[in-house]
């Protein structure tokens, strides 16, 4: 096997795998969204807690389908057993390496999927942090946070103002 298939197969996993967050932040999203601004005063510290419960175990479940697409990879082409595929892949993906190594042939693999994992990790964090901002920001009754994204220290919202 070459290694253009392998890299080939590399990138149509990490093009698939990556439709499930995508989507399932976008949904995240508009969750977060219409639980915030329900037009609540205020949120009680109880059903905001519980908010992110449901938020960060969407997400958690999300990196579950995640690991689950690529262990049915690994079980349909690398190893014998749902065991040791999702084991390998769980292992991989969280960086935290195993006992369990792939094939050879395939071993291009489980570094890929180890850099999509800290992607992803870091995609949900930064998602589950947005929604405790914004959480915050409901709660202090602070106006949002503007974002800085120019050189000279303007933001998005100073911009606006200023056209």
């Amino acid at each position: 096997m070459t290694f253009a298939r392998q890299a080939g197969t590399a990138v149509v996993l990490i093009t698939l795998t990556l439709w499930i967050p995508c989507a399932g932040i976008g949904v995240l999203i508009h969750w977060a969204r219409a639980s915030i601004e329900r037009g609540l005063a205020r949120l009680s510290p109880l059903h905001a807690a519980i908010l992110m419960i449901r938020f960060s175990t969407f997400v958690i479940v999300l990196h579950f389908l995640q690991i689950s697409f690529w262990s049915a990879f690994y079980r349909w082409y690398c190893f014998p057993s749902w065991e040791s595929s999702f084991y390998f892949s769980a292992t991989s993906y969280s960086t935290v390496g195993g006992d369990v190594i792939l094939p050879r042939v395939w071993r291009v693999l489980g570094p890929v999927e180890s850099v999509t994992g800290v992607l992803m990790c870091g995609i949900s964090v930064s998602c589950l942090f947005a929604v405790v901002t914004r959480l915050v920001e409901r709660e202090s009754g602070a106006p949002p946070m503007q974002n800085v994204n120019r050189l000279d220290g303007t933001s998005e919202g100073g911009l606006e103002n200023a056209l």
